[in-house]
């Protein structure tokens, strides 16, 4: 029978799972505890990282509907819940386990889909989506300065051409 604090911690561990974005689930083996404070940071504003239990991980996870990961609750296992834009956080892992190998990505998952753990390398090497966004805006904007040389082109060329059609008869008309 399930003690009252494991039921609290599911709950908790459940409501996090329902609220997040993007879950990445990382093995911490050997990482000191300033490392792990040095890598909550990392991760940005929008992400928490949690050292979990596995059996109690795995029953939140199932609770929140979130059965891809049941795998993956081996060893001592963290998780970054992620709230605001994934790829922030997935480079601050990618970033923090180049300089300490001791963490490995195992996998997680995003808006409900499951990721390996090179999928989540992959994107982190997206650009952020603010910077996403500017390149569009940028492109629209580029776009519709074609679009209005284009247009003021037009009426301008027809003028060019009407005036050299007007010299061009009025030779002719001064030769006869």
């Amino acid at each position: 029978m399930p003690t009252p604090n494991k039921a609290a911690d599911v709950a908790e561990l459940e409501d996090k799972f329902r609220s997040s974005n993007a879950v990445v689930l990382t093995e911490y083996r050997g990482l000191t505890v300033a490392q792990l404070k040095t890598l909550r940071r990392s991760l940005g504003e929008n992400a928490q990282y949690a050292v979990v239990k596995n059996t109690l991980t795995k029953i939140a996870a199932n609770n929140a509907g979130i059965t891809s990961l049941d795998d993956q609750f081996t060893g001592p296992t963290g998780a970054a819940f992620i709230t605001g834009d994934p790829v922030e956080s997935a480079k601050g892992l990618r970033d923090f386990a180049k300089e300490n190998p001791n963490l490995i990505i195992k996998g997680g998952v995003l808006d409900g889909k499951a990721l390996s753990a090179d999928e989540i390398k992959k994107l982190a090497d997206l650009e952020s989506r603010e910077v996403l966004l500017s390149k569009l805006a940028g492109a629209f904007k580029g776009k519709q300065s074609q679009t209005a040389s284009l247009l003021q082109a037009l009426p301008s060329k027809f003028v060019r051409t009407a005036e050299a059609l007007r010299v061009k008869l009025a030779e002719q008309g001064g030769a006869e």
